[in-house]
């Protein structure tokens, strides 16, 4: 299946790896309904601050992916489903777990109801590399026990198990691309690389992060576009659950220095505890096995590696480094 020229609904398509993606299926030539979440301000999220080219070629649908009646509007007469729209945070999930229920499991049962009663070509689930929890043995392959350590990680395995049993009890076509920790422009400030870039862009030679012994698996942003097209390509991809991950693994105090490094700085950290997950909420390893990507699809990093990553961070910061993307950020607020 190419996507040029099918009719593409994007949920979650304001925020910031539906915003990139949204772009990309246009510049494809795909015919693109970005569904944004419904505000009284009017606003598309990112998709705001898109080129002109950009948003004269999209369908903004507002709304909200917990009501199916919109959910169903919304998907008519679409080919295929990128969902992407969830609640993301995890320190927020601690604080209203109620909330994640809500939209990332029963919002995915309107996208897949949807899709199932209209008959789409294909559903894109996300995923997220949370749901492996800690990993029990490393790189990580979809095989992996799904441990539910944070009420977002739970919100999440729930969801997916939702979309994948459209497929097996009533042959809805999906996919479950599962990315590990995207990084780039128009990441909101609760994920690590925006926090210590920011922190560093305001002057502040102390920066204040969480746990440091974390390992991840970053991805940059355009690798995970590349991996969503990919998967909604492969008919392969039917049925599965698919990695998209770098296949590196760097501790999280090892990737604040490399930021420093890139900013040309030298920092000291503070580990602050409010931003501390609980002890046993901590995921303490990721590290992404890609193989089956590349079996499936055809798809593997650009930005592989340690050089890689350390070319991710340089356009992140060459991005949050100009002052109308800056001012965005409120650097001087701990954001859960």
């Amino acid at each position: 299946m190419k996507i040029s020229g099918k009719k593409i609904i994007v949920t979650g398509a304001d925020g910031f790896i539906g915003s990139h993606l949204t772009e990309a299926l246009v510049r494809q030539g795909a015919d693109v309904r970005a569904f944004v979440f419904y505000n009284s301000f009017n606003s598309w999220g990112w998709l705001d601050s898109a080129s002109e080219d950009i948003k004269k070629n999209i369908d903004v649908f507002a709304g909200d992916v917990r009501d199916p009646h919109g959910v169903r509007k919304a998907v008519k007469g679409c080919d295929i489903v990128f969902h992407l729209a969830a609640l993301i945070g995890i320190p927020y999930s601690y604080h209203s777990p109620d909330t994640y229920v809500d939209t990332n499991v029963k919002g995915t049962l309107n996208i897949v109801q949807a899709a199932k009663e209209i008959g789409v070509e294909k559903v894109i689930q996300t995923s997220t590399s949370e749901v492996y929890g800690t990993a029990r043995f490393v790189p990580i392959t979809e095989d992996h026990p799904l441990q539910g350590q944070s009420p977002y990680s739970a919100s999440k395995t729930g969801a997916d198990q939702i979309a994948m049993s459209f497929y097996t009890s009533f042959e809805l076509p999906v996919a479950i691309i599962r990315p590990f920790n995207t990084y780039g422009p128009r990441q909101s400030a609760r994920a690590i690389i925006p926090t210590v870039i920011t922190q560093i862009a305001k002057g502040n030679e102390t920066i204040k992060i969480g746990s440091t012994h974390p390992t991840r698996d970053f991805s940059y942003i355009s690798d995970v576009v590349r991996g969503f097209i990919a998967v909604a390509e492969s008919d392969r991809s039917v049925g599965e659950v698919i990695n998209i991950g770098s296949n590196f693994e760097v501790s999280i105090g090892t990737t604040a220095a490399l930021i420093a490094e890139v900013m040309g700085t030298d920092i000291s950290i503070e580990t602050e505890a409010v931003r501390l997950r609980p002890e046993n909420s901590e995921v303490d390893r990721l590290w992404a096995d890609n193989g089956k990507a590349k079996k499936l699809t055809g798809w593997e990093p650009v930005y592989a590696g340690e050089e890689g990553f350390r070319r991710g961070l340089r356009e992140t910061v060459e991005w949050f480094m100009d002052a109308e993307n800056l001012k965005a950020y409120k650097t001087d607020i701990y954001n859960i």
